[in-house]
């Protein structure tokens, strides 16, 4: 049964589903943890298993208003809505402010992850051997995945549908950024960015009624990758979430204590002190991606010094990033307690 939501409950959850979608565009960063933090994570992996079966028969039968209340319909259609706007508007912005200021941005996100793991662990009741064990196989694997070596392109329409399953795992496993794993895959660039902006061109057109592009062979080609992308992901939310219910119900405890541990290990991947070591080809020339930038082979971690103002500065937004996520945490509850009365 749908909670009654207010105005502000529908416009928080929009901005929910709006940092969902920003955190999933940066590698590193998973959309699950934000919604762990944010206290909606369990229904939102319950309500993705109500699309299923019974879903189906309610669709093709037409009773539209049923299929709404089973699937949550309200709640995921708000989330989803705030990621769709995220990917043309925040993960932009997000895309500029790494660009022009990496450092900075790195830092707040690594803060934002260690305050996600100070809240989701503090709550964590009875820690017990069994607990520690799930914690520290969460660790290795989340170790183990950032120093995996990058694949190159490849925009099979299958390997596509395959990325589009795995890619999405960072909405629905805290820890695990689907980012990270598509630059592992080696499509990164093609399916978040090629891709992406290909379907922004097109509805440019179609708004000014222009169809030219039917006639572009490489934008059809990217339009067809991102719909195929867009069919695995929703492949990867619905089995994934089938998956997960099945965990949450019966094994919540290690559950949790392995997303704690796996939330700590992809601190790796967000260290905000890296080189940029970018690709050659086999005589030492650069490789440039489709919009004309140098690829990135792998990143160089390094302890920084603290004799420059902007390791210090860093370190200040490492704060902001943990203020940030234990803030919202704190507004979260807040509510929760008031919704209650």
């Amino acid at each position: 049964m749908q909670q009654t939501r207010t105005f502000t409950d529908k416009v928080l959850l929009v901005l929910k589903g709006l940092a969902m979608g920003a955190a999933n565009k940066v590698p590193g960063v998973s959309g699950g943890v934000v919604a762990f933090v944010a206290g909606f994570y369990e229904e939102f992996i319950y309500s993705l298993q109500k699309i299923n079966y019974k879903a189906f028969i309610l669709l093709i039968n037409g009773r539209f208003r049923s299929l709404y209340h089973y699937t949550n319909g309200r709640f995921l259609g708000l989330l989803i809505l705030g990621m769709l706007i995220s990917y043309f508007s925040v993960s932009k912005l997000l895309d500029y402010l790494i660009l022009q200021y990496e450092l900075y941005v790195w830092a707040a996100f690594f803060g934002m992850i260690v305050g996600s793991i100070y809240y989701i662990s503090k709550d964590f009741d009875e820690w017990s051997k069994r607990s520690l064990v799930f914690v520290l196989l969460g660790i290795m694997a989340g170790v183990a995945i950032s120093f995996l070596e990058p694949a190159k392109q490849n925009d099979n329409l299958w390997f596509v549908f395959f990325c589009g399953m795995v890619g999405v795992s960072g909405m629905t496993l805290p820890g695990l950024s689907g980012s990270f794993i598509l630059i592992l895959l080696g499509n990164y660039v093609l399916l978040l960015v090629d891709s992406v902006n290909a379907l922004y061109d097109t509805m440019a057109d179609l708004v000014v009624l222009d169809f030219s592009f039917m006639n572009n062979p490489d934008r059809i080609r990217l339009l067809k990758v991102i719909l195929v992308f867009g069919a695995g992901s929703l492949a990867g939310l619905v089995t994934l979430s089938h998956f997960l219910g099945f965990v949450l119900k019966h094994y919540k405890k290690d559950t949790f204590a392995a997303i704690i541990g796996f939330i700590t290990g992809s601190l790796g991947v967000v260290w905000p002190w890296k080189e940029k070591i970018f690709k050659l080809s086999a005589n030492g020339e650069m490789i440039l991606d489709s919009e004309g930038n140098q690829i990135i082979d792998y990143y160089d971690r390094y302890f920084p010094t603290f004799n420059s103002a902007e390791n210090w500065l860093a370190i200040f937004f490492i704060f902001i990033g943990i203020i940030i996520v234990l803030g919202l945490a704190w507004y979260e509850k807040k509510n929760q307690k008031t919704a209650k009365r």
